[in-house]
Protein backbone atom coordinates (compact mmCIF):
# COMPACT_ATOMS: atom_id res chain seq x y z
CA UNK A 1 0.00 0.00 0.00
CA UNK A 2 2.52 2.39 0.64
CA UNK A 3 4.17 1.66 -2.56
CA UNK A 4 1.34 2.50 -4.30
CA UNK A 5 0.54 5.66 -2.59
CA UNK A 6 4.72 6.38 -3.41
CA UNK A 7 3.14 5.73 -7.18
CA UNK A 8 0.61 8.07 -6.69
CA UNK A 9 2.55 10.72 -5.02
CA UNK A 10 5.33 10.37 -7.88
CA UNK A 11 2.66 10.93 -10.39
CA UNK A 12 1.15 13.69 -8.77
CA UNK A 13 4.38 15.91 -8.41
CA UNK A 14 5.38 14.92 -12.76
CA UNK A 15 2.08 17.01 -13.31
CA UNK A 16 3.29 19.98 -11.42
CA UNK A 17 6.27 20.42 -13.21
CA UNK A 18 6.05 23.33 -15.22
CA UNK A 19 8.07 22.59 -18.60
CA UNK A 20 9.42 26.39 -19.87
CA UNK A 21 9.58 25.00 -23.62
CA UNK A 22 6.09 24.03 -23.59
CA UNK A 23 5.27 27.13 -22.02
CA UNK A 24 7.19 28.91 -24.91
CA UNK A 25 5.22 26.97 -27.45
CA UNK A 26 1.61 27.87 -26.33
CA UNK A 27 2.90 31.72 -26.11
CA UNK A 28 4.09 31.11 -29.46
CA UNK A 29 1.25 29.28 -30.53
CA UNK A 30 -0.94 32.46 -29.01
CA UNK A 31 0.83 35.06 -30.87
CA UNK A 32 0.27 33.16 -33.96
CA UNK A 33 -3.50 33.30 -34.00
CA UNK A 34 -3.12 37.03 -32.82
CA UNK A 35 -1.36 37.60 -36.05
CA UNK A 36 -3.14 35.24 -37.91
CA UNK A 37 -5.92 37.38 -36.70
CA UNK A 38 -4.58 40.42 -37.63
CA UNK A 39 -3.46 39.49 -41.56
CA UNK A 40 -7.46 38.10 -41.87
CA UNK A 41 -8.47 41.61 -41.07
CA UNK A 42 -5.87 43.50 -43.51
CA UNK A 43 -6.86 40.84 -45.72
CA UNK A 44 -10.29 41.68 -45.42
CA UNK A 45 -9.70 45.79 -45.39
CA UNK A 46 -8.03 44.93 -48.79
CA UNK A 47 -10.93 43.18 -50.47
CA UNK A 48 -13.25 45.56 -48.82
CA UNK A 49 -11.29 48.71 -50.52
CA UNK A 50 -10.61 47.25 -54.27
CA UNK A 51 -14.09 48.77 -55.87
CA UNK A 52 -12.57 52.12 -54.74
CA UNK A 53 -8.93 51.27 -56.33
CA UNK A 54 -10.27 53.22 -59.36
CA UNK A 55 -10.30 56.54 -57.68
CA UNK A 56 -8.19 58.88 -59.65
CA UNK A 57 -4.81 59.37 -57.85
CA UNK A 58 -1.38 60.85 -58.91
CA UNK A 59 -0.94 64.05 -60.92
CA UNK A 60 -3.49 62.93 -64.00
CA UNK A 61 -5.86 65.08 -63.85
CA UNK A 62 -9.77 63.58 -65.24
CA UNK A 63 -12.33 66.13 -66.84
CA UNK A 64 -15.20 66.29 -69.01
CA UNK A 65 -15.00 66.93 -72.54
CA UNK A 66 -18.85 67.68 -73.97
CA UNK A 67 -20.05 70.55 -76.36
CA UNK A 68 -23.67 72.17 -75.14
CA UNK A 69 -25.78 70.72 -77.89
CA UNK A 70 -24.99 66.95 -76.55
CA UNK A 71 -27.70 65.65 -74.11
CA UNK A 72 -26.86 66.17 -70.78
CA UNK A 73 -24.06 69.10 -71.36
CA UNK A 74 -26.14 72.26 -71.18
CA UNK A 75 -26.06 74.48 -67.76
CA UNK A 76 -27.48 71.79 -65.99
CA UNK A 77 -24.79 68.94 -66.20
CA UNK A 78 -25.98 65.48 -65.85
CA UNK A 79 -22.65 63.28 -65.42
CA UNK A 80 -24.11 60.40 -65.74
CA UNK A 81 -24.01 61.10 -69.51
CA UNK A 82 -20.11 61.40 -69.97
CA UNK A 83 -17.08 59.46 -69.10
CA UNK A 84 -14.40 61.52 -67.33
CA UNK A 85 -11.11 61.89 -69.83
CA UNK A 86 -7.52 61.90 -68.52
CA UNK A 87 -5.79 65.42 -68.74
CA UNK A 88 -2.31 64.92 -70.73
CA UNK A 89 -0.27 67.73 -69.63
CA UNK A 90 1.09 67.29 -65.42
CA UNK A 91 -0.01 71.22 -65.48
CA UNK A 92 -3.55 70.65 -67.24
CA UNK A 93 -6.87 72.11 -66.00
CA UNK A 94 -10.48 71.61 -66.64
CA UNK A 95 -12.07 74.17 -68.75
CA UNK A 96 -15.68 75.51 -68.46
CA UNK A 97 -16.43 77.81 -71.81
CA UNK A 98 -19.92 79.88 -71.00
CA UNK A 99 -20.46 81.28 -74.78
CA UNK A 100 -23.43 84.09 -74.54
CA UNK A 101 -25.75 85.81 -77.65
CA UNK A 102 -29.14 87.07 -75.90
CA UNK A 103 -30.72 84.84 -74.64
CA UNK A 104 -29.10 81.55 -75.58
CA UNK A 105 -25.98 80.04 -73.75
CA UNK A 106 -23.53 77.89 -75.35
CA UNK A 107 -21.22 75.75 -73.10
CA UNK A 108 -17.81 73.31 -74.05
CA UNK A 109 -16.20 71.44 -71.55
CA UNK A 110 -13.12 70.00 -71.60
CA UNK A 111 -9.15 69.97 -70.95
CA UNK A 112 -7.23 73.09 -71.52
CA UNK A 113 -4.66 71.25 -73.25
CA UNK A 114 -7.09 70.01 -75.77
CA UNK A 115 -8.37 73.63 -76.49
CA UNK A 116 -4.94 75.70 -76.52
CA UNK A 117 -4.69 74.14 -80.14
CA UNK A 118 -8.10 75.64 -81.19
CA UNK A 119 -8.86 78.56 -79.03
CA UNK A 120 -7.25 82.05 -79.55
CA UNK A 121 -9.23 83.79 -76.74
CA UNK A 122 -7.90 81.94 -73.59
CA UNK A 123 -7.29 84.65 -71.01
CA UNK A 124 -3.74 84.61 -69.58
CA UNK A 125 -4.53 84.56 -65.91
CA UNK A 126 -5.71 80.78 -65.50
CA UNK A 127 -5.96 80.30 -61.77
CA UNK A 128 -9.09 78.47 -60.05
CA UNK A 129 -12.27 80.82 -60.97
CA UNK A 130 -14.37 82.18 -64.09
CA UNK A 131 -13.15 85.18 -65.72
CA UNK A 132 -13.80 86.91 -69.19
CA UNK A 133 -12.32 85.93 -72.60
CA UNK A 134 -9.22 87.49 -73.90
CA UNK A 135 -9.71 89.95 -76.55
CA UNK A 136 -7.75 88.34 -79.29
CA UNK A 137 -7.77 90.94 -82.77
CA UNK A 138 -7.02 88.54 -85.04
CA UNK A 139 -10.31 86.95 -84.20
CA UNK A 140 -11.93 90.00 -85.45
CA UNK A 141 -10.69 90.37 -89.14
CA UNK A 142 -13.06 89.92 -91.86
CA UNK A 143 -11.99 88.92 -94.96
CA UNK A 144 -15.54 89.62 -96.94
CA UNK A 145 -15.62 86.30 -97.54
CA UNK A 146 -18.88 84.55 -99.74
CA UNK A 147 -19.03 81.32 -98.10
CA UNK A 148 -20.95 82.06 -94.51
CA UNK A 149 -19.94 78.30 -93.36
CA UNK A 150 -16.11 79.69 -94.10
CA UNK A 151 -16.16 83.03 -92.65
CA UNK A 152 -13.32 83.92 -89.98
CA UNK A 153 -15.20 86.74 -88.67
CA UNK A 154 -15.70 85.54 -85.11
CA UNK A 155 -17.71 87.68 -83.03
CA UNK A 156 -20.84 86.58 -83.32
CA UNK A 157 -21.39 86.11 -79.38
CA UNK A 158 -21.85 88.78 -76.98
CA UNK A 159 -20.28 87.38 -74.15
CA UNK A 160 -17.47 84.73 -73.94
CA UNK A 161 -16.16 83.30 -69.80
CA UNK A 162 -13.81 81.00 -69.57
CA UNK A 163 -14.20 78.73 -65.94
CA UNK A 164 -10.83 76.99 -64.58
CA UNK A 165 -10.24 75.06 -61.89
CA UNK A 166 -8.14 71.85 -60.93
CA UNK A 167 -8.31 71.10 -57.21
CA UNK A 168 -10.60 68.35 -57.55
CA UNK A 169 -11.57 65.92 -60.21
CA UNK A 170 -14.03 66.30 -62.96
CA UNK A 171 -14.53 69.90 -61.58
CA UNK A 172 -15.67 71.54 -64.71
CA UNK A 173 -19.45 70.12 -63.88
CA UNK A 174 -21.90 72.24 -62.59
CA UNK A 175 -22.83 70.73 -59.72
CA UNK A 176 -21.91 71.83 -56.07
CA UNK A 177 -21.04 68.41 -55.45
CA UNK A 178 -18.82 66.07 -58.25
CA UNK A 179 -18.82 62.48 -58.43
CA UNK A 180 -15.65 61.85 -57.53
CA UNK A 181 -16.46 63.77 -54.04
CA UNK A 182 -19.56 61.52 -53.66
CA UNK A 183 -17.17 58.44 -53.81
CA UNK A 184 -14.96 60.12 -51.43
CA UNK A 185 -17.66 60.78 -49.10
CA UNK A 186 -19.00 57.14 -49.25
CA UNK A 187 -15.62 55.97 -48.88
CA UNK A 188 -15.52 57.77 -45.68
CA UNK A 189 -18.69 56.11 -44.43
CA UNK A 190 -17.79 53.24 -45.28
CA UNK A 191 -14.67 52.42 -43.81
CA UNK A 192 -15.64 54.08 -40.59
CA UNK A 193 -17.46 50.93 -38.97
CA UNK A 194 -14.86 49.14 -40.55
CA UNK A 195 -12.27 50.69 -38.75
CA UNK A 196 -14.01 50.41 -35.33
CA UNK A 197 -14.04 46.30 -36.34
CA UNK A 198 -10.64 46.19 -36.63
CA UNK A 199 -9.74 47.61 -33.89
CA UNK A 200 -11.97 45.52 -31.63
Amino acid sequence: MSDSTLEFDHDDSSHETHHPQLDNCISVARLWLCLRESAMKQAMLMVYLIPFIGLPLGDALYCYKCVGTHPGCGEHFDWRWYWSHNCQDPDDKCVKIIEKKGAQTNIIRDCLSELKGVRRDIPGDRYEGCRPAAHDVQLGIYVFNDIKELDVKRNHYDEVTYCFCDFDERCNDSSSLSPSGKLMFLLIAAVYPLRRWLNS
